[in-house]
């Protein structure tokens, strides 16, 4: 959860929406994503809106936190109507949710329940930290309904661990991937970050193959991208640590894509494999297909029917509205038709099903066959109706949706 807002347009104080927005509501795919704002130390990479205990001062208590976003999720209730609005996906991120007691995130849960109902397939993931969870948190999360665990691995080199300021034991990571195991988690995600300062091919490689090891059923390798206003980003400006090369970054992906293969996982999106459809993470295919999402917590931000907003950032100007009965939403943008064009052609391309081509303009479509012959979109596109991108154009991904758009 990215720390700046964008300026957007006021929101109305009860958080009504568009009837635009709310029509076709029930037809349509839904989820929920749980901010959890809580660090116990803060990452130099890190830019999303996350605190640490003496960052936020008196007033806001990890203890009054469920209760606070139990409330957030009632008013989403009434926002939304009545019409029948299974929940698809519950989405715990952060921060680090499972600061929080295990009894704070399962009693979030049964509130989303009790308030829309959950579909009888429905995935109910939170990200993790390895050194935040011991086998009896664990099981006491499956009890109360969650099903997929995401563990914040990023690496398994000590010094890059360093770098990245984490603070868990290498060896953490199959010990927490055991214990889900026998707490009964069907689908364990483990995530990677590439290109750290310092990370040489061999630390990257010694990643991938302590990752794999553990046998997850989906892994998230992303690359580092150095945030201005981040630890990370000054000690880059002073010359401390290098930046980020592209080709560096370009070879870790490809030798994390032919890891992943070779060990049976299939990328179905840029940066994410999995063992089969099954596995795949539903919640964050919601994002890249653009269906519904409430965002519960501070800085999280919803999209309901073409409607996005976001809600104010500091956890105590959150509260402060959640008390007073008042929508926590600090701004929000309607989408237009060719907005909401170009945002498909931005997320839909990254997915292995790939992108339509009803949502090319002419002048986009003329540019196909050039791809083709680069070997950046697979042959078959003009007649299959879709683009999917190639192991080369998954590289090329961002030049190729400016090439489109």
């Amino acid at each position: 959860m990215p720390s700046a807002l964008p300026p957007g347009e006021p929101a109305p104080a009860d958080g009504r929406l568009p009837e635009t927005a709310l029509a076709g509501a029930g037809d349509r795919p839904f989820g929920l994503y749980v901010h959890v704002p809580f660090c116990t130390a803060r990452c130099g990479y890190c830019d999303f809106n996350t605190y640490t205990a003496t960052e936020l001062g008196e007033g806001v208590t990890r203890a009054s936190y469920a209760e606070t976003a139990i409330a957030e999720i009632r008013q989403a209730r009434r926002v939304l109507g009545e019409v029948d609005r299974r929940v698809d996906t519950v989405f715990f991120g952060g921060g680090t949710p499972t600061l929080l007691p295990p009894a704070d995130l399962t009693a979030i849960v049964a509130a989303i329940s009790a308030e829309f109902g959950l579909a009888a397939d429905v995935e109910v993931t939170t990200e993790a930290n390895p050194d935040s969870v011991a086998l009896w948190d664990l099981e006491a999360l499956r009890n109360g309904g969650f099903n997929r665990l995401s563990f914040g691995m990023q690496s398994a080199v000590p010094h890059v661990l360093k770098t990245l300021d984490r603070t868990h034991d290498p060896l953490r990571v199959p010990a927490v991937v055991d214990w889900a195991r026998q707490a009964g988690f069907d689908q364990v995600s483990l995530d990677l970050i590439y290109g750290t300062p310092g990370e040489s091919a061999g630390d990257w490689q010694s990643s991938l193959d302590a990752a794999l090891a553990c046998s997850p059923d989906h892994v998230s390798a992303y690359a580092l991208i150095v945030e201005e206003g981040t630890a990370l980003a000054r000690q880059v400006r002073r010359g401390e640590v290098p930046m980020t090369d592209d080709d560096d970054l370009a070879d870790k992906y490809l030798a994390a894509d032919e890891a992943m293969t070779a060990a049976g996982l299939g990328w179905y999106e840029v940066s994410n494999w999995s063992t089969g459809g099954a596995a795949r993470c539903r919640h964050n295919l919601f994002y890249w297909q653009g269906a519904d999402w409430w965002g519960v917590g501070p800085g999280a931000h919803s999209h309901v029917g073409g409607v996005r907003w976001w809600n104010v950032k500091h956890p105590a100007a959150y509260a402060q509205r959640i008390n007073a009965g008042l929508s926590p939403a600090h701004a929000r943008e309607v989408l237009d038709a060719e907005t909401r064009r170009v945002e498909r052609v931005l997320l839909e391309i990254r997915i292995r099903e790939g992108l339509p081509l009803d949502l090319l303009d002419d002048p986009a479509r003329d540019r196909l066959p050039d791809l083709v012959a680069r070997g950046l979109i697979e042959p078959g596109a003009v007649t299959d109706g879709r683009l999917v991108l190639t192991r080369d154009g998954r590289l090329l991904a961002d030049g190729i949706v400016r090439d489109l758009i």
